[in-house]
C-alpha cells in the first residue's frame, strides 16, 4: 500500500473529522446497498457522502483568504552581496615544549 495514502487519510480526518465521518458513512452504506441489491440504502449512502462533501465545499468557500506575507525587511543594501569579504588570518601559535 502507498505511504502517501494514510498519511492523506490521517490529516484529513484531523481537519474536518464530522465531514469525513459522514462521508465513510455514505460509502459504507452505498457499498452495503448496492451489493444487497437495497437500492434505498445505496441511493442513502450516496445521499449522505454527497452532501457532506457539497457541505465541505462550501465550507473551504467561506474561510477567509489568508493575509498577504509582509514584504520582506533586508537589513544589508543590496551593494554589500558583491563586495569580496575579507579573508581572516589566524596567527599561528608555536607548540610549547
Amino acid at each position: 500500500m502507498n505511504a502517501v495514502l494514510p498519511r492523506f487519510l490521517k490529516s484529513t480526518y484531523r481537519k474536518e473529522p464530522i465531514i469525513s465521518a459522514l462521508v465513510t458513512i455514505g460509502i459504507v452504506d452505498a457499498l452495503i446497498g448496492g451489493l444487497d441489491d437495497s437500492w434505498s440504502l445505496f441511493t442513502f449512502g450516496l445521499g449522505t457522502a454527497g452532501v457532506a462533501l457539497v457541505f465541505k465545499l462550501w465550507r473551504m468557500q467561506q474561510r477567509p483568504s489568508l493575509p498577504e506575507e509582509p514584504v520582506a525587511q533586508y537589513y544589508l543594501p543590496p551593494q554589500s552581496s558583491t563586495a569580496p569579504l575579507p579573508v581572516l588570518k589566524v596567527a599561528k601559535k608555536k607548540p610549547r615544549q
